[in-house]
């Protein structure tokens, strides 16, 4: 029998992440709430996942282990251990096992569920929500050419993904998995300084998420260089150049490659 072009897909774990993957492959149209199914301990985050997807959840792990053929483990990365070892002997060679839990190497779900098992260790983030994701993913040795396949359709679908070594994955974490809070303190920060000189607070915070938005799709569909487009707006003597001045007095570029960093080495650690 010819397996579906997506197959049904269980979370266990039913947080914002899973939530935002399920209805991002909704709306893409490459699954539909009746070929989902998610567990989570928290009855909140049950109701929030069925409220915003339409799909089903249940308690019990091994339920949607029984029921799926794609697993995406999003339980927190403390969890983990003891999720592996609920679900090993539920999980068999039709599973495909993909994780996104920040920090977790491919070895450490190998040791939990069983050296052959076909395993994605994926880093999205939440703008899948809106088709607007970066993730990046590293099959294990198990996984097949259609599993890698499969993954990079449904990543794609929803931003755009990139296959890494597995070593820079933390690296995405740090990047793009918390990236998208850094971006939002500073459209709050740029309506903040609107609503200083002046400016509404609904239409300041509106032109800053606007001007964010515009700039990122400059960068994406030029392919220029940030610095070119950057110098591109700021004409001599101008009001744009003392704008970057006052940015670069207040450290601004380092701040953001300190929260990379940081962010990046605490995904590090968690998969300690």
């Amino acid at each position: 029998m010819t397996a579906p072009a997506t197959p049904r897909i269980g979370f266990l774990g039913a947080g914002k992440m899973a939530t935002a993957l399920g209805c991002g492959w909704i709306t893409a149209q490459l699954t539909a709430a009746n070929q989902m199914l998610a567990s989570d301990p928290l009855p909140q985050a049950r109701k929030a996942f069925t409220a915003e997807t339409g799909a089903d959840t249940a308690l019990d792990n091994k339920e949607v282990v029984e029921a799926s053929e794609l697993l995406i483990l999003a339980v927190k990365p403390q969890s983990m251990n003891a999720l592996l070892s609920e679900i090993r002997s539920a999980v068999t060679s039709r599973h495909l096992i993909v994780s996104i839990a920040a920090g977790i190497p491919i070895r450490q779900l190998s040791d939990g569920l069983g050296s052959d098992r076909r395993l994605i260790r994926v880093m999205p983030n939440t703008p899948c929500l809106v088709g607007a994701s970066a993730s990046g993913y590293c099959p294990s040795e198990a996984a097949t050419p259609d599993d890698v396949a499969l993954v990079d359709r449904l990543l794609n679908a929803v931003g755009r993904a990139f296959r890494l070594p597995e070593s820079l994955l933390d690296a995405v974490t740090g990047l793009s998995g918390s990236g998208p809070a850094f971006v939002y303190v500073m459209i709050d920060a740029l309506s903040d300084g609107g609503v200083r000189v002046g400016l509404p607070r609904d239409v300041a915070t509106m032109l800053a998420a606007q001007t964010v938005m515009g700039a990122a799709k400059m960068v994406l569909e030029t392919g220029l260089h940030p610095h070119v487009l950057k110098d591109a707006v700021a004409s001599p003597g101008g009001t744009t150049i003392a704008g970057l001045h006052a940015l670069e007095r207040g450290g601004l570029r380092a701040a953001l490659m300190d929260a990379v960093e940081a962010a990046t080495l605490r995904s590090l650690e968690l998969g300690k």
